[in-house]
């Protein structure tokens, strides 16, 4: 079996950046600070990261805010030097990874472009051939001879992607990218990563779309807390980096649960996430002193959609507690589950739309959206 041919190999990178205590943010405050000691503290931002990254892969980096992963695109991309380790490149580099880096913003567009292509080691000649398909793909001729002061931040964005697209190099660098700029703008940039995964571009992108990473990338790293968790297969990183997200605080909307009524019940057994089709058991409570004969449960989507109920009908219920499994044939997406209880004549004890909230895991493996999951088939006729 052939080795393949490695485009970028990052080995124990290392990286803190040194945070003042004080800011002097005028001449006041730095005559004050003169006489004070002004103590630092050391953030570890990435610490011990290493992987490699193919020839002709579309690579994915994920993690959540603050994670290290735009410190480590500048790091790969040689804005940042590392404390330790070392970033090795096979090939030339054209980074994406901030908006308006390499801009003059006095300067028209025109001059822009001539100036980014500077910076990324090309010739005048070789932006002069480029030129008429960079403004092309932008769709601002009109506003070439404009200063780029005057332009819209969707015109800036558009510029600054067609200079990097078209201006390619050996190894891509994009950080958010489909984050930006119109519907129209992101499927133009969507249709070029395809044909850029199809033609085996070396690319690596940042971006917390994980439809975008399973649907582009051929591998993919999570980071978390400047070290990487996990790396490979595409659909168990995006189930890692949605994990993550989950764990990392309440479910939206936890912070709701038993605020919004008498607060006679109470929910056991809840968790914050569920895969699609688990079964959710919960054990509902309520005073030892109310007599009950109804116990109902409810679920709606976020914007309020009616999806699931039951109840138990007017039946004496002996105890103050009741055990529901429901099985979630849901979409992924984020939940509430509403609870009630009635009296022996059939009055509402208690009501509490919105006694807990949970959310369903995305499954990449499935090509099915929406809220429900139906049982379907399809059948594809033979032809005559």
């Amino acid at each position: 079996m052939q080795e393949r041919e490695i485009a970028i190999s990052v080995k124990n990178i290392h990286k803190n950046f040194i945070l003042p205590q004080h800011k002097n943010t005028s001449l006041k405050q730095a005559a004050v600070n003169i006489v004070r000691k002004n103590n630092v503290t050391t953030q570890k931002v990435l610490n011990g990261v290493s992987f490699d990254i193919y020839k002709g892969e579309f690579f994915g980096i994920v993690g959540r805010n603050g994670s290290g992963k735009s410190t480590l695109l500048k790091l790969m991309a040689g804005v940042y030097v590392p404390a330790s380790g070392s970033i090795e490149m096979s090939g030339g580099l054209t980074p994406f990874i901030e908006l308006g880096v390499g801009f003059n913003y006095e300067l028209s567009g025109r001059d822009n472009v001539f100036l980014n292509g500077a910076l990324l080691g090309y010739t005048r000649s070789q932006m002069e051939a480029m030129y008429d398909e960079i403004v092309e793909f932008a769709e601002i001729e009109e506003h070439m001879d404009k200063k780029l002061k005057n332009y819209s931040s969707g015109m800036q964005v558009r510029l600054a992607f067609s200079i990097a697209i078209k201006a390619k190099n050996d190894i891509l660098i994009f950080d958010e990218v489909l984050a930006v700029g119109d519907e129209a703008f992101q499927k133009k940039c969507m249709a070029v990563f395809r044909e850029y995964r199809d033609n085996k571009q070396t690319v690596v992108l940042v971006t917390h779309s994980m439809e975008t990473v399973t649907m582009l990338c051929s591998r993919a790293l999570m980071l978390e807390n400047g070290k990487v968790v996990t790396i490979g297969d595409v659909k168990k990183v995006a189930e890692a980096y949605q994990k993550s997200n989950l764990t990392s605080g309440a479910a939206p909307g936890q912070d709701n649960t038993n605020k919004l009524a008498k607060k006679l019940i109470s929910i056991a057994g809840n968790k914050p996430a569920y895969r699609i089709g688990e079964t959710m058991k919960i054990t509902l409570h309520w005073p030892i002193s109310q007599g009950v004969a109804w116990v109902g449960v409810s679920i709606s989507g976020v914007n309020g959609e009616h999806l699931f109920s039951t109840n138990t009908g007017m039946t004496k219920i002996t105890g103050n507690s009741i055990n529901y499994d429901v099985e979630l044939s849901l979409g992924h997406g984020d939940y509430y589950l509403a609870a009630a209880i009635k009296d022996l004549d059939g009055n509402f004890v208690d009501a509490q739309d919105k006694i807990t909230s949970f959310s369903i895991y995305h499954d990449y493996s499935q090509t099915v959206g929406g809220l429900a999951r139906m049982k379907y088939k399809y059948t594809i006729p033979k032809k005559k």
